[in-house]
């Protein structure tokens, strides 16, 4: 007898895999609340659809935000969507998640991938979505660290 239906099996989640993903958006146009690899993102949108390639399901709607969000409303509202649905973690590694205050008195607003020992794949305002080197500039502004759900070792 010939088996016709094959059950799918998921691919485990690697940090391999996540900086494939990753990368795959790099050239992205950047376009503030858009979320469609090649045509428009902004940093969260960049994030948002990394997790879709890798997990699934966004695991939450998004409401909509303006690009002065987070001076506007005073609320961590990234850190805190962060800390629900990603695992936090002290290591800075391939696939690591960064979050980003740009000033010590707001509310952290930038995100993006670690792709390398000193590399990063964002979405930044006026550019495309980028590899760019972690320089002390954007390492000091670094507020928190997450890892994706669900790892599977470190491959």
């Amino acid at each position: 007898m010939i088996e016709t239906h094959h059950p799918l099996v998921a691919e485990p989640l690697t940090r391999a895999r996540i900086v494939d993903a990753a990368r795959s958006w790099i050239g992205t146009p950047y376009q503030h609340q858009a979320s469609l690899k090649g045509v428009g993102a902004d940093c969260l949108g960049l994030l948002r659809g990394v997790w879709r390639e890798v997990i699934g399901d966004e695991p939450e709607a998004m409401r909509a935000y303006t690009p002065g969000w987070a001076e506007l409303s005073g609320e961590e509202l990234l850190l805190e969507t962060a800390q629900r649905h990603l695992m936090a973690c002290d290591a800075m590694t391939l696939g690591t998640v960064l979050i980003f205050r740009f000033r010590p008195h707001l509310p952290a607003k930038h995100c993006g991938i670690m792709t390398g020992p000193n590399r990063f794949v964002h979405a930044h305002d006026g550019a495309r979505v980028a590899e760019v080197p972690l320089v002390p500039g954007w390492r000091r502004r670094i507020c928190a660290t997450f890892d994706f759900p669900n790892l599977d070792g470190e491959g």
